[in-house]
């Protein structure tokens, strides 16, 4: 995958660029309609079914101060987000924080990174440099936007995609759908 976390000439945690098509390996398989989706506001028109509608005219559009949260329940390895600097501007996450636990009593930064500019797909490892690498067992994930492009106070994230290894690693979900505030669908 061309977009990685850190390169040469790059601070660790910083992603520089991104990808226009979604790249998943063919060991590797989109699970985010198996988790349980929920994001701490959105406007109307912008809910977070809008994250997992496969149209990149679309994005869920936060409502009011930041942090703004996206919380997956389940395991993952991989996020993968699609967002555009050139669309959608002060609109863009500039920074973010992933956060795994059992559940919203138990969530623990796992790490921050900075996005500089994105246009494309950015991918977010959990854990080392591939999602086959090492386990982080969590049933819940909440990706929080800290900070926005331009000072920016509202946020746009146009598509979140979850590969996960099909031959490394069996799938476990938690059986627990949370919806809180805005409009969820898997």
């Amino acid at each position: 995958m061309a977009t990685t976390e850190s390169s040469e000439g790059e601070e660790e945690g910083k992603i520089t660029g991104g990808e226009k098509h979604l790249i998943v390996d063919d060991d590797l398989r989109e699970l985010g309609k198996k988790a349980a989706w929920s994001v701490s506001s959105c406007k109307p028109g912008n809910a977070v079914s809008c994250l997992r509608d496969d149209n990149l005219d679309t994005y869920w559009q936060s409502d009011g101060a930041q942090p703004h949260l996206v919380n997956i329940q389940f395991q993952k390895k991989l996020v993968a987000l699609y967002v555009d600097f050139k669309l959608d501007e002060s609109y863009t996450p500039s920074k973010i924080s992933i956060r795994a636990g059992d559940g919203f009593h138990n969530l623990k930064e796992i790490k921050t990174i900075e996005l500089v500019k994105p246009t494309g797909w950015a991918y977010l490892w959990l854990s080392g440099n591939d999602p086959r690498e090492t386990f982080v067992n969590t049933f819940m994930l909440q990706i929080a936007v800290l900070s926005n492009h331009l000072n920016g106070r509202d946020t746009h994230v146009r598509q979140i995609k979850e590969p996960d290894s099909t031959s490394a690693f069996p799938v476990y979900v938690k059986g627990v759908r949370y919806i809180l505030g805005c409009e969820m669908k898997s």
